[in-house]
């Protein structure tokens, strides 16, 4: 051990400061290619488009039964930052314990239309993927979502809304490390990379 640590500081003093530098790179490279044939990175199984189309599904429900919330918090680091608009003019900031209460209180929260009043936790709510643009690099990903939201019953057009979601992948699988949100107005319209002509 000492003698072969010896060696490198002669073989790094002969190299120069450019040559050190440009050996430790090789050094580098060659660590992680050695990694990728001995398996310690491995892709993902499942891509980061599927794991956010999932979670759509999760944060839905056809009406008598409450989303399973263990199984959507799986589905994030335990650190994710989630901002999302909370109404036409101010956005708020959540962790993920913030963000799984607000959805709670939104199932149990009624909403009212004229004489009409509607429970999500009793009537449904759907939120579904229109459109999806992801990519993915190394250990690191970015979805675009166009997704509509609707309270099932509730005489009101589905609301649409853009998620921009950043994941990690950890230990062979994909996690959402943070999102942000935005509704789709007439004065802010679908962006180009989630048009239909884009895909």
């Amino acid at each position: 051990m000492k003698s072969g640590t010896s060696d490198h500081k002669t073989l790094l003093k002969s190299l120069g400061k450019a040559g050190a530098c440009a050996a430790f790179a090789i050094m580098c490279l060659g660590i992680c290619r050695g990694q990728t044939r001995d398996g310690a990175i491995q892709a993902s199984p499942q891509p980061a488009t599927d794991v956010i189309a999932g979670l759509y599904g999760l944060v839905s429900s056809p009406g008598g039964k409450l989303p399973d919330w263990d199984k959507v918090q799986a589905c994030f680091l335990k650190e994710a930052i989630i901002v999302l608009r909370t109404s036409r003019t101010a956005t708020t900031a959540f962790t993920l314990q913030g963000f799984i209460k607000d959805f709670v209180d939104f199932y149990e929260r009624p909403f009212k239309r004229g004489e009409m009043t509607v429970l999500p936790k009793e009537s449904g709510f759907t939120e579904r993927v229109l459109r999806m643009n992801g990519w993915e690099y190394g250990d690191m990903a970015h979805v675009l979502v166009l997704y509509e939201a609707a309270i099932t019953g509730f005489p009101m057009p589905p609301q649409q809304g853009i998620d921009s979601w950043l994941l990690i992948r950890r230990d062979g699988r994909w996690l959402i490390a943070a999102v942000t949100n935005e509704l789709v107005t007439p004065m802010r319209p679908i962006p180009p990379e989630l048009r239909i002509e884009a895909q």
